[in-house]
């Protein structure tokens, strides 16, 4: 006999989570399926983002950049402090309750909004039903009106570094590491080796990134990567882009590193820890049974529409099992919208407008479109760039490094991306994501008032120097491109 929902949802990560308590919220009988189990053997939910990702990497950053303000940055400030003492096994425990925490607080949620959480794996079969087998192995079919499929993603495994969790490690295994390392090697330089090589690197270990890549963070505005990268390296990352790892040897304590140059030379390093971060591939083997109706690309992702409807009637897929950025607050929004639209409504979402961050020491921030990618399009535009060391906050706080970049189209004057480097990037960029959601123009943000002083300003003046109005800063002369 099987038992029926409105909804049934397979994963219980951002885009699992949200997508259940939402379709509650709107009245539909919903039960969401998770197979993540923490360390402890405790079923739990809040997929990568909560457990292994987004929270404990941020924790750490926080906890490391606090480490490294006391042990070297406070002389400017007037301030003294000797005798500075570092505790990795107490910065790990303080991520692993704030991790607790928040997992926990979901569950409550669920219960709160009427959500039947499943602990186990679930298998999409044919006519909207599920095959949930629990811990302990043993099987039932849901059936349901909907399904929403949400299993994320994980850990992209080369055979040239396989991960032994000793002295070779992934993402996941990297926010467990319980010592220093003398000598860390990072395979990838984006958006996760930058954290975590930025996290040791506070905390002391002398940090070598190999990128395959010849351009720096090449999906962000190319002004925006290299001061980033200028303002990395600076901090002691050692960045090396155009290096293809083509081998590694463990040893009893070392890994040896063999990689090309782009130039073909052969380079060998030895490190006390190597990180593996070359990306992520979708969790979909195992989730579609043959016969379900659900097509996949040769990348592993569900084909969907722009509502995230697949081809199957009445099944869905949001997060990071669709096309799109990898994003936890991408798949969230997506949670979102398909809960409402299985309710009945017509709710929609804005691809044009996802912010995406970086959250090193100055953060990077984007939204919207690229210099690049207006160069190619060859749709006219105008840019308003104010830097950080002319914002009398940022100065206040140590902070003057960095700039804010605004593109906006030539003859409307609305904003189509905003692209920064500072003090707040994150929630700066927010800003400008709202104002562009409203069609909002760069003299729209110019009248409005911003307090003084905030770092908002830089915001502000940038807007103001499209058009030649900046007050604190010299203007150049407007011009389309």
């Amino acid at each position: 006999m099987s038992t029926k929902y409105d909804v049934v949802v397979i994963g219980g990560g951002p885009a699992g989570y949200v997508c259940a308590i939402r379709a509650a919220q709107l009245g539909l009988s919903v039960a969401c399926i998770e197979r993540y189990r923490n360390p402890e053997g405790k079923a739990v939910l809040g997929g990568t983002c909560l457990n292994v990702g987004c929270i404990p990497s941020k924790t750490l950053l926080d906890s490391s950049q606090k480490y490294a303000e006391v042990a070297t940055g406070l002389e400017r400030h007037g301030i003294a402090v000797s005798g500075v003492k570092l505790d990795v096994p107490a910065m790990l425990a303080r991520k692993d309750a704030i991790v607790k925490q928040l997992t926990g607080g979901i569950a409550a949620l669920f219960k709160a909004n009427g959500v039947t959480p499943l602990f186990g794996t679930g298998k999409l079969l044919a006519g909207r039903k599920v095959e949930f087998t629990d811990a302990e192995g043993a099987p039932q079919v849901l059936e349901a009106d909907h399904v929403v499929l949400a299993t994320g993603s994980q850990p992209i495994d080369i055979p040239v570094a396989p991960v032994d969790d000793k002295l070779i490690v992934n993402s996941t295994g990297a926010l467990t590491i319980d010592k220093v390392p003398k000598r860390l090697g990072i395979i990838g330089a984006g958006v996760i080796g930058l954290e975590l090589g930025s996290v040791w690197k506070r905390l002391g270990a002398e940090v070598v990134l190999l990128e395959a890549l010849d351009v720096f963070l090449s999906i962000m505005d190319q002004q925006i990567a290299r001061e980033a990268r200028k303002v990395l390296v600076a901090q002691g990352l050692d960045i090396r882009m155009g290096c293809r790892v083509t081998g590694t040897t463990p040893g009893r304590s070392k890994v040896e590193v063999t990689y090309l140059e782009s130039d073909g030379t052969e380079r060998k390093e030895t490190f006390d820890k190597l990180i593996v971060c070359v990306g992520r591939r979708p969790n979909t083997r195992d989730l579609l049974a043959p016969d379900s109706g659900v097509n996949l690309d040769e990348r592993g992702l569900v084909f969907v529409d722009d509502s995230c409807a697949t081809n199957a009637p009445g099944v869905w897929a949001v997060g990071d099992i669709v096309r799109g950025p990898m994003l936890a607050h991408k798949g969230s929004e997506e949670g979102v919208m398909v809960a409402e639209r299985i309710a009945g409504q017509k709710t929609q979402m804005n691809y044009a407008v996802i912010p995406n961050v970086i959250y090193t020491h100055p953060e990077v921030a984007a939204v919207g479109l690229t210099e690049e990618q207006l160069k190619q399009s060859g749709e006219s535009y105008k840019v308003g760039m104010f830097p950080f060391a002319a914002n009398a906050r940022a100065l206040a706080a140590d902070a003057g490094g960095g700039l804010v970049k605004l593109l906006v189209h030539a003859d409307t004057d609305r904003v189509l991306g905003c692209h920064v480097i500072g003090p707040s990037a994150a929630e700066l960029v927010q800003q400008a994501a709202i104002a562009m959601e409203f069609g909002t123009s760069a003299e729209d943000l110019g009248m409005m008032v911003f307090a003084h002083p905030t770092f908002s300003e830089a915001l502000h003046e940038a807007a103001l120097a499209v058009n030649g109005h900046a007050i604190h800063v010299a203007n150049r002369r407007p011009r389309k491109k």
